[in-house]
């Protein structure tokens, strides 16, 4: 670690120093804590003294004879003469909650996915359609969790089988609350000790790419939990977090990172690199990054211009240091250059989640049919904007929780209303432009809000309406991954045309897509009556067959699979048609 780069925020590997590392004798432990009285090492029942070194704000202890698998804890000494245990903010493994001491690990694991890091790409012109998913509730045993290796064949695959090429964890570093399902950390560096050890971890990541599915992480550069054995107040100053109240405690009542701390900065840096180096995790997913560009998430209190400069540099590290890596943004403002690179003035972001269509999306299909007539323009609204940034479209976990209802839920009417008309939401997405990102139980057609205590409710597979509902989303899935068209120009003018976006009272709405060679046409009819398409005047004298149909039989609607369109295409209530077009003969 280059300590001058460490002060001025320039670091990216902190955590090959600081922490607890195996020597040859046993293990060397180091911590930063510049407002200390003095630091002691717990290790085992024994207090040892820690020596300074550098500058006097480093300390360093050597202790011969620790194995892998030692308990320890930092005790900061202050200087009116009192004391408080912290576990070591750079440690690599902890103990179960609600115990919090740190434990020694070795990171070593026999990585055999040389191929897949060497050639994986941000996905811009490739198909990306993500698996969002919380570790600890996918699918559970009685009375805890399944270990990381454990889920490693099971998850690959279903995820292979359902048409899913990525998978994102919902935060896995450490964490004492369940229930914040990982969003306030105590352990940055360290994989929660709920699912297994490091090594488990890496195995699961490792096997998930020698299947060709990529591994992306959600974390969280924003705040942090408020235990006092963590990371607040860690050397009996605000040494982490911003010591004035009004900045310094986030609306979720966690403690705020000072972005503009040199320090702080390498921390985050150094973590976000860590996940991406050691793990090979392939991406990371930045939670809450409206809240990094503006001074607590409020456009009206202004730019928080350090920490702006933070996730910059941040961004252009991790890339230069991880080839082939997503950056992902969730933000939900308007701020300018989110995906643009940061050598071309932006923040340096892949992809952002498109928060404007998802609000708008749902707000459409949860109205009564009466009124999308008047509500018909939310479903353009998105292209008019979409080119500002790469998009991604998210049906997140956040939908799912806190009231709002699951997705099949939201849908308008009555339960056998509610299932064409999620079918068609999907086909929608999908042949919209930006990459694709759904929640898991959002297919099978949960109708349970999503709890981090309970698996997925996979007994809906037994009834009839779920079971052709998740056949529907495995055959939409594959047709994404299959077809160039929905993928390969994105974010260029020539893979998106809206062929009709005028049809209010039938509320139909016609998209093309086109793309390596190949051209779609979407036709989306969102009204409880039912209507035809006019093909000829759509398509001219092309000839089009159905590439899917989610009104099918087999996905629970009542018409027959057929290949050929007819030129007056039926069109029954709540239902989306893939059609493959061909040039005229």
């Amino acid at each position: 670690m280059d300590h001058q780069a460490f002060y001025r925020g320039f670091s990216f590997d902190d955590y090959t120093y600081l922490g607890a590392h195996k020597t040859e004798r046993g293990f060397v432990f180091r911590s930063h804590a510049p407002n200390a009285a003095a630091l002691s090492l717990v290790l085992e029942g024994r207090v040892l003294p820690m020596q300074k070194v550098y500058d006097g704000n480093f300390y360093e202890l050597e202790v011969a004879g620790v194995q892998a698998g030692a308990e320890y804890e930092l005790r900061v000494h202050h200087k009116d003469g009192t004391f408080t245990d912290h576990c070591d903010p750079y440690g690599f493994f902890m103990q179960l909650r609600p115990a919090h001491k740190s434990i020694t690990q070795e990171l070593a694991f026999p990585f055999t996915d040389d191929r897949w890091m060497a050639t994986r790409t941000a996905r811009i012109h490739e198909p990306l359609n993500v698996y969002e998913m919380h570790m600890g509730s996918w699918r559970k045993p009685a009375g805890g969790w399944y270990r990381y290796d454990e889920l490693a064949a099971p998850l690959i695959a279903y995820l292979k089988e359902n048409g899913y090429n990525y998978v994102e964890f919902l935060p896995l570093s450490e964490h004492p609350c369940d229930e914040s399902w990982g969003y306030q950390n105590t352990g940055y560096f360290a994989a929660t000790s709920r699912y297994g050890n490091p090594q488990a971890l890496m195995y699961l990541i490792n096997e998930l790419h020698k299947h060709g599915i990529g591994a992306l992480l959600d974390f969280v550069p924003v705040h942090f939990a408020l235990d006092d054995y963590a990371l607040k107040n860690f050397d009996g100053t605000p040494l982490y977090e911003y010591p004035h109240v009004d900045v310094g405690v986030s609306e979720w009542g966690s403690c705020n990172f000072m972005h503009s701390r040199g320090e702080v900065r390498s921390f985050l840096q150094s973590a976000a690199n860590f996940w991406l180096k050691e793990y090979h995790f392939d991406g990371l997913r930045m939670d809450a990054v409206s809240r990094v560009i503006f001074w607590q998430g409020d456009e009206r209190r202004g730019e928080n211009g350090n920490a702006v400069d933070f996730v910059k540099v941040m961004n252009l590290g991790l890339r230069e240091r991880n080839p082939g890596i997503l950056l992902v943004a969730e933000d939900s403002t308007n701020y300018p250059n989110v995906t643009k690179p940061v050598e071309e003035g932006g923040l340096g972001f892949d992809y952002k989640w498109d928060m404007g269509w998802m609000h708008d999306t749902l707000e459409y299909f949860q109205s009564p049919p009466a009124q999308r007539s008047a509500l018909y323009h939310k479903l353009t609204w998105s292209m008019a904007y979409f080119y500002n940034e790469q998009y991604m479209l998210a049906l997140s976990h956040d939908e799912v929780v806190h009231g709002k209802a699951t997705i099949l839920q939201k849908m308008y009417g009555e339960l056998a209303e509610k299932f064409p008309q999620a079918r068609a939401l999907y086909l929608y997405m999908t042949v919209h432009p930006g990459k694709k990102l759904n929640f898991m139980g959002n297919e099978l057609g949960q109708l349970r809000e999503w709890d981090e205590k309970r698996e997925q409710d996979w007994t809906l597979l037994n009834e009839p309406a779920h079971a052709a509902f998740h056949r529907y989303m495995r055959a939409l899935n594959q047709t994404y991954l299959a077809h160039p068209a929905l993928y390969a120009d994105d974010f260029g003018a020539k893979g998106f045309t809206w062929l009709d976006c005028n049809q209010t009272q039938p509320c139909v709405y016609v998209m093309q897509r086109s793309g390596a060679g190949e051209t779609l046409v979407g036709i989306f009819h969102f009204s409880d009556q039912a209507q035809r398409c006019d093909l000829a005047a759509l398509l001219g004298d092309r000839r089009a067959h159905i590439l899917l149909h989610t009104d099918w039989e087999e996905f629970g609607g009542s018409t027959k699979r057929k290949k050929t369109a007819p030129r007056r295409l039926p069109l029954p209530p709540y239902c989306g048609i893939l059609l493959q077009v061909q040039s005229a003969e």
